[in-house]
């Protein structure tokens, strides 16, 4: 069962306005990112099932947060069906992020008030996921179905949508500048933030500093 309310992750998603993505296949370690970007200010993270026996590790994470920091919103990510969705949130994913838009899964969630943020590549998706309940769409892969252009051009005439662009965001200020100056609510950041060599190296601390250097240039960029 999800440890926050939908409202709450929601919230907490547009004020940051970064979800951390990533897997790994160690429970342990898998610990330590979500430890890092907590530390760095972002308690949110998503934990992508992408790999082999990724729902271990994702029982190991919500053991570990429930027991130690349970102000972190977890999620998952990568998920295509709502029986995988079920299994997640029986384990206590506080929201479900796929790469498409899928019926069963926005059902699934809504049954329990689960965030669910849908993978959208067009404005007839976005507008689908609407009709669903979603309340966040996430745009993907963003870089490659129009870039910050793409959320421009869906504010215009759907202005109340709210935007995830993943995909084709990286850490810097150019780049952040450009998705949230077209309208994006959020923006989801994998391997540019939580890269290979931060994992092979268990570079914790160089993690959470990267974290909270992507937070404060978020908050400049939206302040000015």
């Amino acid at each position: 069962m999800a440890q926050h309310r939908r409202l709450h992750v929601l919230t907490q998603m547009k004020s940051l306005g970064l979800v951390p993505l990533f897997y790994h296949h160690e429970g342990e370690v898998a610990w330590q990112v979500v430890q890092a970007c907590a530390e760095g200010g972002c308690p949110l993270v998503e934990f992508t099932n992408r790999g082999d026996r990724a729902f271990d590790v994702f029982k190991h994470l919500a053991r570990r947060r429930d027991e130690e920091r349970p102000e972190v919103v977890l999620g998952v990510g990568s998920v295509c069906d709502g029986p995988t969705a079920a299994l997640f949130m029986a384990c206590g994913a506080d929201f479900v992020v796929g790469p498409l838009l899928d019926e069963q899964v926005a059902r699934t969630c809504n049954s329990q008030k689960v965030a669910y943020l849908p993978g959208c590549g067009s404005v007839t998706e976005i507008h689908q996921a609407h009709l669903l309940g979603v309340e966040v769409c996430k745009v993907f892969p963003a870089g490659q179905v129009g870039g910050p252009s793409f959320i421009k051009s869906v504010k215009g005439p759907c202005a109340w949508a709210e935007l995830m662009p993943t995909g084709g965001v990286s850490p810097t200020r150019q780049n952040l500048s450009e998705w949230f100056d077209a309208g994006a609510a959020c923006v989801g950041m994998g391997s540019q933030l939580i890269s290979r060599d931060v994992l092979a190296q268990a570079s914790y601390g160089a993690l959470t500093r990267q974290v909270a250097e992507t937070l404060q240039l978020i908050a400049e960029i939206r302040g000015r």
